[in-house]
C-alpha cells in the first residue's frame, strides 16, 4: 500500500505515523500556514498520544526518524518534542529517547443522580484534592440567584483543585447554603465528595441542571491548573437540587481537557422528534 503525499489527509497522516515506517509526510504539515511547523508537528503527535496509539510508557520515534517522516530539520522536531515535554505528555532523556508519560483522562458518564454520586466517589478514590479557600462569605449575585437566596445571605465558598498522578486536572469553585456548609469540616471536605457531604446533612439530592462550554485559562485558573493563560479549558456549571426542588449547591468546574472527559449516553427520540437525540435515560 502506498501513500500519495500530494493528497494526504489528516487521518492518513495518523495512519502512517508509525515507529516502524519512515515516510515523508510533507503534506501533513503546511509551511504556508501562520502556525510554525514545529507546532503543527506537536499537534499531530499530541493527537496520536490522546488517541491512545502511543500509550503511557511507550517510546516515540527518534528525532531523526520524525525529521524524515515530516521532511523537516531535527531542530524543528526537537522544538515539537520540547513542547510535548513542557506539557507533561512526554519525558526526554539522552540515550533513552522520548517516553510517553500521558495517562488516560479521568472519565465521567453519569446517567442520573445515583450515577453522579458514584462517579464522584470513584474520582475521589483516584485523585487527591487540595483546598485553596474555605470560608463563609456574602453570596455573590450569581450564587444567590442560583441558590435562590436573599442577596445578603451567607454562603460557604470553597475553592479546590483535584490532582491525578501529581497533575491538576480540575479547578472547582463551590457555593453552599450556610446551614449545609456548617454540617461538615474542612478536613472532611478534603477527603470526601461534596455531594456525599450534602446528603449526609439530611438533603436527598434528586436532580441537577448543568451547562458545559469551552473557555480559556485566565490568571487564576491557568496557574492553578499549571497551564498557560489562554489555554483551552472545559467549563461546567451545575446547580444541584434536593427532593423539595430546592437548590443545595452551585458549582463551577474548570477541567483540563487533556486530563478529563465528560461522556453522555444518547438515545433516539421517539415520535415527531425521532430525528433528534435525547439524553434522557429510560
Amino acid at each position: 500500500m502506498t501513500l500519495d503525499t500530494a493528497h494526504i489527509s489528516y487521518s492518513q497522516a495518523m495512519e502512517y505515523f508509525m515507529p516502524d515506517k519512515i515516510i515523508t509526510l510533507t503534506k501533513a504539515i503546511d509551511d504556508s500556514l501562520p502556525t510554525p511547523l514545529y507546532h503543527q508537528i506537536y499537534v499531530l503527535i499530541r493527537e496520536k498520544i490522546f488517541s491512545g496509539y502511543y500509550p503511557n510508557g511507550s517510546l516515540l520515534p527518534t528525532e531523526n526518524k520524525l525529521g524524515k517522516m515530516f521532511d523537516v530539520s531535527r531542530i524543528t522536531v526537537k522544538r515539537a518534542l520540547d513542547e510535548l515535554a513542557a506539557q507533561g505528555m512526554v519525558t526526554r532523556q539522552r540515550g533513552r529517547g522520548t517516553t510517553i508519560t500521558f495517562s488516560n483522562p479521568v472519565s465521567s458518564s453519569p446517567r442520573n443522580m445515583d450515577g453522579l454520586l458514584e462517579d464522584m466517589l470513584n474520582i475521589a478514590k483516584k485523585t487527591i484534592v487540595k483546598i485553596h479557600e474555605y470560608d463563609y462569605v456574602p453570596a455573590p449575585p450569581q450564587a444567590a440567584e442560583a441558590l435562590k437566596l436573599p442577596a445578603s445571605s451567607t454562603v460557604q465558598k470553597t475553592v479546590r483543585t483535584r490532582h491525578k498522578d501529581g497533575m491538576p486536572f480540575s479547578y472547582v469553585v463551590t457555593y453552599l447554603p450556610e446551614e449545609i456548609g456548617r454540617s461538615f469540616t474542612h478536613r472532611e471536605l478534603a477527603s470526601q465528595p461534596i455531594l456525599a457531604l450534602i446528603e449526609r446533612s439530611g438533603k436527598s439530592i434528586s436532580r441537577a441542571r448543568q451547562s458545559v462550554t469551552a473557555t480559556l485559562a485566565d490568571s487564576t485558573t491557568g496557574p492553578a491548573l499549571e497551564v498557560s493563560i489562554g489555554s483551552p479549558l472545559l467549563k461546567v456549571i451545575r446547580i444541584v437540587y434536593d427532593d423539595d426542588n430546592k437548590p443545595v449547591e452551585y458549582i463551577t468546574i474548570y477541567y483540563c481537557p487533556d486530563h478529563y472527559q465528560l461522556n453522555s449516553d444518547l438515545s433516539r427520540a421517539t415520535g415527531e422528534a425521532s430525528n433528534f437525540w435525547s439524553t434522557e435515560q429510560k
